[in-house]
Order: C-alpha cells, then structure tokens, then sequence
C-alpha cells in the first residue's frame, strides 16, 4: 500500500454535510459541493440515472426536491486522499416518512481539489440487492474471503504474539455535523496525538490512524490494557468541548507483518472486538483476558459470549473495568 494514501477526516465532514443536506432537500449546498469540471458524472441506482456536466447541474436541483425527505440512520463514512483526489464511500439505513419506506443506501464519491477547495466530481449510488435476486447466484462474502486469506497466511508464516488495539470515537458523526468541520478536524488530530502518546508510553506502535479511530500494537496484553484504561481515564478527566468518548476494542494472537502493518485474524477479530463496545467502554478477548492472569490490577466483568461478522463460530469477551 502506498503510505502517501491518507485517510481524510476533512471529505468525511464534506461527505457527511452533502447527504445531510440532499435529506433536507437543500439544494445550494447540495449543487455547490458539486465540480465545475465537464467531467462530472452521476449515477444513479435506477436506468434513467445518469447524468454528466451542466446537464446535471442545472437539473439535479428538480431531482431532490422530487425525492422524499429522508432520515440517516446508523451512518458511516470512510475517505481517503491521494494529492490533489479523494474519495469515500457513504453507507447508512435510510428512512423516508413520507412513504414509510426503509432501505440501505450505499453512495461512492470521487472528489477533486479546485481551487484549494474540494468538490464532487463523481457520485454513484446503489441499493444493496443479493446476487440471488439480481443475478440469480450468491457469492461468498468479502469478509469470508479475506478471513480465508488471512488464516492461510498465518498458517504459513505467524510472526508472532501481539495484541491489537482498535480505537474509534463514538457519535463522531453527530459531533462532526454539531460542530463544523474546521472544529471536528482540529478535535480530532488532538485526540490522535493525545492517543499516540498513550500508546508509546505504555510500550505500544501505533499502527495506522483510520478517520477518528486508531489500530496499534503491543508487545503484551498487559501493556494493551495499561494503554486502554490510560486512554479512557484521560477521556473522562478532559473537561475541554467537544466531549470525546471512545470504543476500544483488543484481541492477542499470532499476527502477520508486513512492511511495519499487520494483517490476519487477529486483527480482524479485535477491529470486530471494538465494533461490540458501547462508548465509555474497552472489550478484550478471552485470549487478552488469559494473558494477563488473575491479578489485582485489572477488573473484568460482563462476560458475553457473541458472534462476530466474518469470524466463525461464538466468541468470549469481556468488559474491561477502568473505572475502578
């Protein structure tokens, strides 16, 4: 992968502030986010969607105000940026109340810098439909496809024992949209740099940073949890606004590197991990949990045994108190 590929807090607050305001049918922020390059092009999920340059201009504000207003429901946005282009990719449970209608919507962005500005220079959408019914077969999921590679790589080459923290910050949408977005990029590089200090004082590398969230790794789960309830302790005693609450997610295992990243299951399972939690909270692993024996300095409680998306079977983890 090329380290010059960046994640973009900047065209997540801009993906986020476009559809929030195609939903509210407001049609000037909706068009003026648009490029004014002739390549311009929008696809949409029905036939007749498809539209480039001034056509699209001139007429995309007709298009929204013939379209429901809708409600976003459990909303997630990824954007990178490569120099001077960027995309994201847009995924949420939409509600319509005007015809009672639900669905799950998927819209992929391409952007342009103009300017020193960004702006849209490609949207498609899709509703999601199995390969049963459009095209009359199923395919095998990507998360079972990649968890099939990463288990054959780990029988091949394990480089040892880790384990691996996932962060993210919760209602980060919420607080990116209530704030603007010059506030939410500052808060956030803030919060990473404040994480990252976490992590290297309690023995870890962070990995990557991934939006608002972070992957690091630990050469022990005893230096994973001392990081962890370092990192919420700091949360809650920071009285500065926004006010940050974080979802921290570790499992320990063998692990792939390559070129200073990890892959495998073991990273899987501890992102699926961190997606379990509730904000305020830090879940581990029964494998995290075993390292680090039945000691007074760490609490755990809520055991709960749950499946996990691309991971087969059941999976023990627990609550890791940090609050004690």
């Amino acid at each position: 992968m090329d380290d010059r590929i960046a994640t973009s807090p900047e065209l997540e607050a801009i993906v986020q502030r476009w559809v929030s305001a195609f939903g509210a049918r407001d049609t000037d922020v909706v068009v003026n986010l648009f490029s004014k390059s002739s390549a311009l092009t929008y696809l949409g999920s029905a036939d007749n969607e498809f539209w480039i340059g001034d056509a699209l201009r001139t007429g995309y504000k007709a298009y929204i105000e013939d379209v429901p207003k809708f409600v976003i429901n459990e909303s997630s946005i990824v954007a990178h940026e490569f120099g001077p282009v960027g995309w994201a990719v847009w995924r949420a449970k939409v509600y319509a109340p005007e015809t009672d209608k639900a669905v799950d919507f998927r819209i992929s962005f391409v952007f342009i810098l103009e300017d020193a500005v960004w702006r849209i220079v490609q949207i498609h959408n899709s509703n999601p439909v199995s390969n049963i019914e459009a095209m009359g077969f199923e395919s095998q999921s990507f998360d079972d496809l990649l968890l099939a590679v990463d288990q054959e790589e780990l029988q091949q080459s394990p480089s040892g024992i880790l384990s691996i923290m996932f962060t993210d910050i919760a209602d980060s949408s919420a607080i990116a949209q209530a704030i603007g977005d010059h506030l939410w990029n500052r808060a956030v590089r803030h919060h990473l740099e404040k994480v990252e200090a976490e992590i290297d004082q309690t023995g870890g590398k962070m990995i990557k940073s991934l939006g608002d969230g972070t992957m690091s790794a630990f050469p022990t789960a005893h230096s994973a949890l001392e990081a962890a309830q370092s990192i919420q302790r700091k949360l809650h005693s920071d009285k500065n606004e926004p006010r940050l609450r974080a979802r921290i997610g570790i499992h320990t295992g063998d692990v792939l590197e390559t070129d200073g990243d990890y892959f495998g299951t073991v990273v899987n399972k501890a992102a699926r991990i961190a997606s379990m939690c509730a904000p305020d909270e830090i879940r581990v692993s029964d494998a995290t949990r075993i390292m680090v024996g039945s000691g007074t300095q760490f609490s755990f409680s809520d055991a709960a045994t749950v499946p996990l998306k691309g991971l087969k079977g059941d999976h023990k983890i627990y609550r890791l108190d940090w609050q004690k």
